[in-house]
């Protein structure tokens, strides 16, 4: 018998757990750097070294801090059902916690590439991702064809999102949607949820009470990530 395919779409609220700040909200990181000037093609042009060093600071966090209970259960969900976790976080916490089957649709924190590669020329190829970890990089630092300066392997505002059509093909074969740790309010991923199949059962664990108000026939789970997987994980053995 085939197992069911469950697709997790999480964000940065099964991460906070962990220690890493989310970008909305009252403490995230964006209140203290502006959008436009680190999360934009436009600011990384103007201004490299100011862009280069805000993600060192958010790679050596990240160095510092552990899975929790949260991307531990959503992996251990993989020994009786097929897992594909579609994340718009780009930390690497769901790896380390065990998970197999990722779609990172915002890009990786401990990857960089050349900026004049992956692009709709070369058709989002790979071919030039480094994955260095929990290293700093700087100004002068570079790679790939054309020896240009690296840049971090991430999606930013006003950028295409390459795997989005890898991910919304995901849902749509899904058996059960669990929508977990996002506001489902950045596009185009907000949107995801709108390709789960006729029969899928939706979930989704988050601890504001109207977070769910917007996405209809979803049970929710109004509790934080870590409890509220606990919560689903006895849910979904009588589905």
């Amino acid at each position: 018998m085939d197992r069911k395919r469950i697709v997790v779409l999480s964000g940065s609220g099964i991460s906070a757990e962990s220690g890493i700040s989310t970008f909305r909200g009252g403490n995230g990181l964006w209140d203290n750097e502006p959008v436009e000037a680190v999360a934009t093609i436009d600011g990384w042009y103007r201004d490299k070294e100011r862009v280069l060093r805000f993600y060192n600071e958010r790679r050596a966090q990240l160095a510092t801090v552990e899975p929790n209970e949260a991307h531990l259960i959503v992996a251990e969900l993989e020994k009786d059902y097929q897992v594909c976790v579609v994340t718009q976080n780009v930390d690497n916490l769901h790896e380390r916690a065990g998970s197999t089957d990722i779609i990172h649709l915002h890009g990786e924190l401990t990857k960089v590439r050349p900026e004049d590669t992956y692009t709709d020329m070369d058709y989002w190829s790979e071919r030039y991702v480094q994955d260095i970890g929990y290293k700093a990089i700087h100004v002068g630092d570079k790679g790939g064809p054309h020896n240009a300066q690296l840049r971090p392997h991430i999606v930013w505002f006003g950028e295409q999102v390459p795997n989005l059509t890898k991910a919304a093909q995901a849902v749509s074969e899904a058996d059960i949607l669990l929508i977990i740790g996002t506001s489902m309010q950045v596009y185009p991923a907000a949107g995801l949820y709108q390709y789960a199949p006729p029969g899928c059962r939706i979930f989704m664990v988050d601890p504001d009470p109207s977070a769910a108000a917007h996405v209809s026939g979803v049970v929710h789970i109004q509790d934080v990530a870590t409890a509220g997987m606990r919560r689903f994980r006895e849910m979904i053995r009588t589905v």
